[in-house]
């Protein structure tokens, strides 16, 4: 900016904008003018605001008047005034509202399988009731596509962010800080990434590891299976519940079966022959185990298809049980036994986050932990193992 706008200039900034047929004062122009830099990232948070000297040179105002422009500011939470260092970008602006859209993002690694869809309808729901509509992103679990979808939702001036975020490799921390520098708030839901603060909404892995374990206990079974899409830190959370429940059992449990898929596919159908292969080698065993605790119930759904290419009778042979939400459609799915975490709360309290944080009722780095409760759907692949 090499001059100030004339006194009848009219913006689309914020809702300090005066009614119209009004001339605004200088200050307000000049409020209006630093206020569209910092939504517009020409003045990132901390960064330093010229002196009022400066501002009173390029814009060819008195001092009085650029005092009572950065008091406002200050007021209203832009800037902080430092007595002997200057005024800087807060690290907390108010959100501009007026230059977003009124939209949230949905961003999560798959949209077809598991407890997904009915994670998405939930939030969508949620959203509407604020007159919020929502743009759904899927990254296939990928991290460069992950990347790529933030940039454009900060181009868009999205409203807010809900985020499953990509596991392999884990979502680095500088992907999520960028929509927080562009005052875009952020939702974890299920994980958070290390080194940011936002609201958690979070599935607690090893918990459902250890009532994995004791269910199948409950039931007998004492040689016990563990089937994950692929190593990441959440299925190590897994297996540390699951096996914290063989050690607290009062018999003896044999060392359990440990299979991850390759971290490189998403999908379990695409990996289906590895699978199958795993499962033929696992029952010749001499102690071959009697359950099977997978821990995405898409997975489940093809172990228990393969189990019948192998004649194995579920749950008479071998018992199933895997993990996803409390809806249960499907021909299988509404069949299988699995712990499950309730994903239509999960969607309602994403927005219910996202909206708190637009309207700057929730701060947007507030680091609160929203854990889940989880339970045990029956389903009809569970029972105890053969001949007892």
């Amino acid at each position: 900016m090499t001059s100030r706008a004339p006194e009848t200039q009219q913006t689309s900034s914020s809702a300090s904008a005066s009614p119209p047929g009004k001339q605004r004062t200088k200050y307000m122009q000049l409020v209006e003018q630093l206020m569209e830099q910092i939504t517009q990232g020409e003045l990132s948070p901390g960064a330093a605001l010229p002196s009022e000297h400066q501002l009173c040179e390029t814009h060819q105002l008195a001092r009085t008047t650029v005092r009572n422009a950065m008091q406002l500011l200050e007021e209203q939470g832009w800037i902080n005034r430092i007595h002997g260092k200057g005024s800087f970008v807060s690290t907390k602006p108010p959100i501009p509202i007026k230059q977003q859209l009124d939209i949230f993002a949905f961003v999560l690694p798959e949209v077809r399988t598991g407890f997904y869809p009915s994670l998405q309808r939930s939030f969508e729901q949620a959203a509407a009731l604020t007159q919020n509509q929502v743009l759904v992103c899927c990254t296939e679990n990928r991290v460069d596509m992950q990347g790529n979808t933030i940039l454009q939702l900060i181009d868009k001036h999205v409203a807010g962010v809900a985020l499953v975020p990509a596991t392999v490799p884990p979502t680095p921390a500088y992907q999520v800080r960028q929509l927080q520098q562009h005052g875009i708030p952020v939702v974890f839901c299920h994980r958070d990434v290390e080194g940011i603060q936002a609201p958690l909404l979070s599935i607690p892995f090893r918990e459902v590891g250890l009532l994995a374990g004791q269910t199948l206990l409950e039931q007998g079974h004492r040689s016990i299976a563990l089937f994950s899409p692929h190593r990441a830190a959440a299925s190590i959370e897994y297996e540390t519940g699951l096996r914290e429940a063989l050690a607290a059992s009062p018999d003896p449990c044999p060392e359990p079966f440990i299979f991850h898929g390759p971290s490189s596919q998403l999908h379990p159908i695409d990996y289906e022959p590895d699978l199958l292969n795993t499962l033929e080698l696992m029952f010749q065993r001499p102690e071959p185990p009697t359950a099977i605790f997978a821990t995405f119930d898409s997975l489940a759904e093809l172990i228990y298809l393969l189990l019948g290419k192998l004649g194995k009778r579920v749950p008479e042979d071998v018992s199933l049980l895997g993990f996803g939400g409390t809806v249960r459609h499907g021909a299988i799915q509404s069949r299988l036994s699995s712990i499950t975490v309730d994903e239509i709360a999960i969607g309602r309290k994403a927005a219910e986050l996202l909206t708190q944080m637009k309207q700057g009722a929730l701060p947007i780095d507030s680091a609160e932990v929203f854990p889940m409760p989880i339970n045990t759907s029956t389903g009809q692949t569970l029972g105890p193992p053969p001949g007892q």
